[in-house]
C-alpha cells in the first residue's frame, strides 16, 4: 500500500514540476516576444501558437551546434502557417522578425532570438500534450458510456 502512495506522490509531483516550469516558459516567452517586438507582426501574443513552426535562417538550431551562425546570412525569425490555396492547404513563411547580417548581431540579441524559438517551440509542444490528454479523456467518457 506505501509503495503505491509512494508512486502517486511521486507523479503528483512529476505534475506540479510539469506546470511550473511550464508557466515559467510562458512568462519569459512573453517577455521575449516584448523585447524582440514581435507585437509589429503578430498583434496578440496567444496567436504566436497559430504558427504550425517556427525556425531561424542564420542561426543554427542543432543540438551539436547550437548558437553557431552562417557568415554573410540574415537572422530572421520564420513561422510557418498552413494556408488554403485553390482547395489546396499549402505551408507559406511568414518573416516575424528581420535581425540584419548574422555577424552583426549583439550576443545577447542572439540569445533571445534563440531563447524565444526554443520557448516558442516548447510551450508548442505543451499545446500538443494537452490536445492528446483531451481527446484521450473524450475517449474514455465514450468508452464508459
Amino acid at each position: 500500500m506505501s509503495n503505491k502512495i509512494d508512486r502517486l506522490k511521486a507523479l503528483a509531483n512529476e505534475l506540479s514540476s510539469y506546470e511550473i516550469d511550464r508557466k515559467k516558459n510562458q512568462k519569459r516567452l512573453k517577455e521575449l516576444f516584448n523585447t524582440l517586438e514581435l507585437y509589429s507582426k503578430v498583434e496578440d501574443f496567444e496567436k504566436i501558437f497559430e504558427f504550425k513552426a517556427m525556425n531561424l535562417s542564420g542561426i543554427s538550431l542543432n543540438n551539436s551546434s547550437l548558437g553557431e551562425i552562417s557568415e554573410g546570412k540574415y537572422a530572421q525569425i520564420i513561422a510557418i502557417i498552413y494556408a488554403e490555396e485553390e482547395g489546396k492547404k499549402r505551408a507559406k513563411n511568414v518573416n516575424l522578425r528581420y535581425f540584419g547580417r548574422v555577424e552583426k548581431l549583439d550576443e545577447e540579441l542572439k540569445r533571445d532570438i534563440i531563447e524565444f524559438v526554443l520557448r516558442w517551440r516548447l510551450e508548442k509542444s505543451f499545446l500538443g500534450v494537452d490536445h492528446y490528454r483531451k481527446m484521450i479523456k473524450e475517449l474514455i467518457k465514450e468508452e464508459s458510456a
